[in-house]
Parts: structure tokens; sequence; C-alpha cells
């Protein structure tokens, strides 16, 4: 078949099993196109938790998923490739978080949404890039264990001052990859374009950017900026979502700024899962009660961009 036979039979499927598609910022174009919603972390979760579907396709990686079985427990949740897994979110565990948690007893846990069920099921609250500043403004205690992305981390660190941020070693690789010495490159390029980053990012990366914001952020602030040109420190598949709704306005990705993992999910994949309802979310329901309390807390405190 081709592209547009997919889309068309996806489209049928959809009616057929009163089916939503959510896909994520970093998806491939033509998975972004035949997507119902696009996001980041937060306005998926948020729109996951709203729908009135009964089947829900989440093009994304796999906490994505797993997030939205959380919030939608009585629901079929469909993740089309399963080895389209965060490695952020696997860098830290269960036991090894348990560790943590006894050298430091008397500290809040915030987990980054990019962590996997069981992770969450451990923590005190979930945070986005786009609202982790406002969680962690929002906990009383001093003392607060950060999972597991150290660069977010230190970009909370820079608006909080009366906390101890315990900072858990991870990174994401495709954010880390991202370099002062790339962007000054394209800067000199192209003098007048603004440059936007992740706070996933390098601290360093951080520091010369003209803005800093998470994909929504970003999709936000260039609808209303009066600059023509962008530099986007982030994956790069987000400038064609910044190209399709901007016209008007140019976009220059980061040739690093790759995440094969999001690369997984192809429409033929869509399709094979839309058939199906496989591969499906399995989660225990020990594990969703423990996981949804952190995830409602994040939703329940908004963004904060």
């Amino acid at each position: 078949m081709n592209k547009k036979e997919i889309e068309t039979k996806i489209k049928e499927l959809k009616q057929k099993h009163n089916a939503v598609i959510l896909a994520h910022n970093y998806q491939r174009p033509e998975v972004q196109d035949i997507a119902d919603f696009l996001g980041d972390s937060l306005g998926l979760a948020m729109k996951a938790a709203e729908t009135d579907a009964k089947a829900i396709v989440f093009c994304g990686v796999d906490f994505m998923a797993e997030s939205a079985k959380i919030l939608n427990p009585d629901k079929i949740v469909v993740h089309p490739d399963k080895k389209a897994q965060c490695p952020m979110a696997a860098m830290v565990d269960v036991e090894s978080l348990g560790w943590f948690i006894e050298k430091n007893p008397q500290a809040e846990v915030v987990a980054y949404v990019n962590t996997t069920a069981d992770v969450k099921a451990q923590t005190d609250i979930c945070c986005t890039s786009s609202n982790a500043v406002k969680v962690v403004k929002s906990i009383k205690k001093k003392d607060i264990i950060f999972i597991p992305d150290t660069n977010l981390g230190l970009y909370v660190k820079r608006f909080i001052h009366d906390k101890n941020l315990i900072l858990w070693p991870g990174i994401c690789p495709t954010h880390h990859k991202i370099t002062k010495d790339e962007i000054l490159e394209i800067k000199k390029q192209h003098q007048d374009a603004e440059t936007i980053v992740h706070p996933e990012c390098r601290p360093e990366v951080i520091d010369i950017a003209d803005q800093v914001f998470s994909t929504q952020g970003m999709i936000n602030y260039v609808s209303k900026a009066d600059s023509k040109e962008f530099i986007i420190g982030t994956e790069r598949e987000l400038c064609y979502r910044l190209k399709k709704e901007n016209p008007d306005k140019t976009f220059y990705s980061l040739k690093s700024a790759i995440c094969p993992n999001m690369k997984k999910i192809t429409l033929e994949k869509v399709l094979k899962s839309m058939e199906s309802l496989e591969p499906k979310i399995e989660l225990s329901e020990t594990i969703m009660q423990k996981a949804r309390l952190p995830l409602q807390r994040m939703m329940d405190i908004g963004r904060g961009d």
C-alpha cells in the first residue's frame, strides 16, 4: 500500500475501534500527520486523561504509552512498537531508587515523567520539562530527590535557591549531544535567528540560548514571536510541526538532535497495530494505582511555560 492508502485505512480503523491517535512532537512527519493530537509529554498525558475514545494508539516512547494506560486503566492502550523505548527512563530502576531514598529519607521524590511506571509508583510527584520549576517550587520540603535527568535538574536549580536538589546521574542522549559549538556555528551563518533550546540540554548550551522552553513552550513562543528565523535546540522533528504551523518563518534544526527510538514508529506499524489493537500496554493494578497519584499531582499543577 502507498502512503495515501495506509492513511485511508488508518482512518477507517479509527472509526471501527473508536480509537484516538496521540503522537509526540518528535515523531516522524507522516506519523504526526495522522495523529488526532500532537503534543509534549504533559499535553499528551492531559489528552489521554480527557479522551472518550475506547482505544488509545500512542505514538511515542514507552513511558508515554504507560502514562496513558495509568490514566486510563479501563481503556485499551496500544504502543505500535514496544522497542521504542526511552534510554533516559532506563537509567533509573526501582532497586537503585530505593537505595537513594534510604540514604535520603527526609527527601521528597520528584520524577521527571520520563520514567517507567514502576519507578513512578515509588515517587511523590511527577513533572515535565514544561512545569519542572513550578512542581519543585510547590514542594514544602527542603530536600528533593530529582530523577532521572541531571540537566533538567540543573536547569531547575537556576530558579530555586531555597531547596536542596539531589540529582540523579541521568541524561537524555539526544539533548546531551547538542553542543554549544554546533549552535554557535549555525548562529554564525544565520545571525538574525533566535536560539531556542530544551531544558534537557547541557548547561553551557542553555547559557547561550535566547529562550529555553519545552517543546510546547517552543510552539507557543514561536507563533507569537516577531523573529522570522529560529535555531531549534531539540529533536529535529519538532521543526516539521513548527514550519507547518508557521509557514512564513524559517527553522534550523541540529544534525545531532535525532532520537532513534522515536523514529522506530512508522506509518506501517501504526496501521498494523490498529488492525489488531496490539501490542497492548499491560500494567498491574497495584503499579497503576500507585503511579496515578504522582501523575495526577503533576497535571493538577499544570504548565509552567
